[in-house]
C-alpha cells in the first residue's frame, strides 16, 4: 500500500460513521501519547459501490455507534432534508488536494469536514460548504484549495483509490495500514443487525479498547 514510515494510511468514506469513530479515537489516543504520527487519508468511496449515499443506513448506524462511542458526539441530521449530501466525492477530492499543503492540512480538513457533517448537519458535498469549512482550518490555505478544486488536479486521486478499493486489498471503510504491513479493518467496534440493514437496528459493542494506542506506537516505531 506504499505507506510512509511514521504514518497511518486511512481508507474511508466521509459519511461512514464507523470511520468517524475510528479516526476520532486515533486522534484522541495520539494526543494522549504525544507521538508524531500523521494520518494519510485515502478514499474508499461507498457511493462508487452503492450509488448515492443511503441516509437511513447512515442514520441508524450512527445511532447504534453513539451508544458505544458517546465521546464522538454523533448528532442526527437537523438541516432540511433536501440539503443532505447524496455525494461527497468533491469533499474527498478536497482532502486529497490539501495534501499539497502537507499531511497536516489534509488530516485537519478531513476532521473538519467530518465534524461539519456529523455535528453541524452541513452539506459537505457542496463546493461552497467545503471552502467555508476549509477557511476555518488554520493549516489549510482555502484560496489554494479553491484553485485545486477548480482545476481538478486531485480528481484522478479519487479514481486511482477506487481502482485499489475494488480489489481485496481494502475490505471497507475504515481500513488502516502501517508501513510494516499491519492492516486492520473497522478496529475497536463489533456490530450486527437486528433485522435488515437500514430497516432494522444495529447492535454495536466495543472491543479491543487499546487498539488505537497499540497502532500508534507501532507506527511511531
Amino acid at each position: 500500500m506504499n505507506v510512509a514510515p511514521g504514518t497511518i494510511q486511512v481508507w474511508s468514506d466521509l459519511l461512514c460513521p464507523f470511520a468517524h469513530v475510528a479516526i476520532h479515537r486515533l486522534r484522541a489516543a495520539r494526543a494522549e501519547l504525544g507521538v508524531e504520527v500523521r494520518l494519510d487519508h485515502r478514499t474508499f468511496a461507498l457511493e462508487l459501490f452503492n450509488g448515492p449515499h443511503s441516509r437511513p443506513g447512515t442514520d441508524s448506524e450512527a445511532v447504534g455507534l453513539g451508544q458505544v462511542a458517546p465521546e464522538v458526539g454523533f448528532r442526527l441530521w437537523s438541516a432540511p432534508d433536501w440539503t443532505y449530501p447524496s455525494t461527497v466525492l468533491l469533499a474527498a477530492e478536497a482532502v486529497h488536494a490539501a495534501k499539497a499543503q502537507g499531511l497536516q492540512a489534509s488530516e485537519d480538513l478531513d476532521a473538519a469536514l467530518r465534524r461539519a457533517f456529523w455535528f453541524d448537519s452541513r452539506p459537505i458535498g457542496h463546493r461552497q460548504t467545503i471552502l467555508e469549512v476549509a477557511a476555518a482550518v488554520e493549516s489549510v490555505d482555502p484560496t489554494e484549495l479553491a484553485t485545486a478544486l477548480d482545476d481538478g488536479r486531485a480528481r484522478s486521486a479519487i479514481t486511482h483509490d477506487h481502482t485499489i478499493a475494488v480489489t481485496d486489498a481494502v475490505q471497507g471503510s475504515p481500513h488502516l495500514f502501517l508501513a510494516d504491513g499491519t492492516a486492520i479493518h473497522n478496529p475497536g467496534v463489533a456490530v450486527h443487525w437486528e433485522g435488515p440493514w437500514a430497516a432494522g437496528y444495529p447492535i454495536a459493542q466495543n472491543k479491543d479498547p487499546d487498539w488505537a494506542h497499540q497502532l500508534l506506537r507501532a507506527a511511531a516505531a
